[in-house]
């Protein structure tokens, strides 16, 4: 977990950006060749608006130009940037107001989406689409309040491999919503922390979104101390301490045994149980998953009362 930051939002619309929209070079957008980005709009089957796309795009920052609307497959409508590429929005970042929590490592394999010269698709509405001011001082662009973002792993227009990496990244949809996700939602939520039965592990505990969380044995309890800093954090990251709202609503766990604990590397507060640290792994792509079981010998599944999960 991170440091809010204060993030300002603001509104972009068409009749702000011009009529036309200049070529981006090599420096602003971290992609391809001087005048790779092309500021004209192509149609192709099946899709409206996407953009051309150049050579060899790569996987920095890039201003969003005039974005499109694809139709693909069981997601439906996703969302693009002026060369076709799919965008995405990040479950961990914040809406309102917007709050973009995605940087270092994490920004490399989800480059930011530039406001710099976005402009709505036709049929999208205008006013959906705004920025936020990075940390860095870059203004990503926002929809309905959400960062979007470019995942570094689609190599051509069209793709979207991103779609629910992690369970927390997913295709945009026009309005801003998950592409692919239903109008009303079927399923209950999770409760905010409980646990289940895996097969293998017996009871572990996870959190609102169906994640697997971990104990990292490096840590300590008493007092509450994190050992994983920098490069450990790519891969683990530190749980959300929960609001004492949403601590009512823990199902199976003590919550005399839930508490915060302040980051010293400025990573905020984290979600501990019985003073243990608790992490979720990048490496679990689905909710349910354990993949991060007995990592390096170091890394382990809880129980409800904090104990290691062997």
């Amino acid at each position: 977990m991170r440091n809010p930051r204060n993030a300002r939002s603001a509104t972009v619309t068409a009749a702000g950006t011009g009529a036309v929209l200049v070529l981006l070079s090599a420096c602003g957008s971290g992609q391809g060749e001087p005048g790779s980005v092309r500021s004209t709009v192509a149609s192709s089957p099946g899709a409206t608006e996407t953009g051309t796309a150049s050579p060899g795009a790569g996987s920095g920052p890039s201003a969003a130009g005039k974005l499109g609307v694809r139709t693909s497959g069981a997601l439906g409508k996703v969302v693009t940037d002026s060369e076709g590429r799919t965008l995405y929005r990040f479950d961990d970042d914040a809406a309102r107001p917007s709050n973009s929590t995605c940087d270092g490592g994490c920004a490399k394999m989800w480059p930011p989406v530039l406001a710099r010269g976005a402009r709505a698709a036709r049929g999208m509405d205008p006013s959906l689409l705004g920025e936020v001011t990075r940390a860095d001082g870059s203004h990503q662009l926002t929809l309905d309040g959400r960062p979007l973002y470019r995942f570094a792993e689609d190599t051509a227009p069209g793709r979207a491999k991103g779609h629910g990496v992690g369970g927390t990244w997913f295709a945009a949809a026009p309005d801003g919503t998950k592409a692919g996700a239903p109008a009303t939602a079927p399923v209950e939520p999770l409760p905010a922390l409980s646990t289940r039965d895996d097969a293998e592990l017996g009871e572990i505990v996870r959190d609102a979104k169906g994640r697997t969380l971990y104990r990292f044995t490096k840590d300590t309890a008493s007092p509450t101390s994190s050992a994983c800093a920098g490069s450990c954090l790519k891969k683990w990251k530190p749980a959300k301490m929960l609001e004492k709202a949403a601590l009512k609503n823990a199902k199976d766990i003590d919550p005399k045994l839930v508490a915060a604990y302040q980051r010293p590397d400025g990573g905020g507060v984290q979600l501990t149980i019985d003073g243990w640290p608790l992490y979720w792994f990048t490496g679990d792509l689905n909710p349910g998953d354990t993949n991060g079981q007995g990592v390096g010998g170091t890394w382990f599944t809880i129980r409800k009362n904090g104990n290691l999960a062997k």
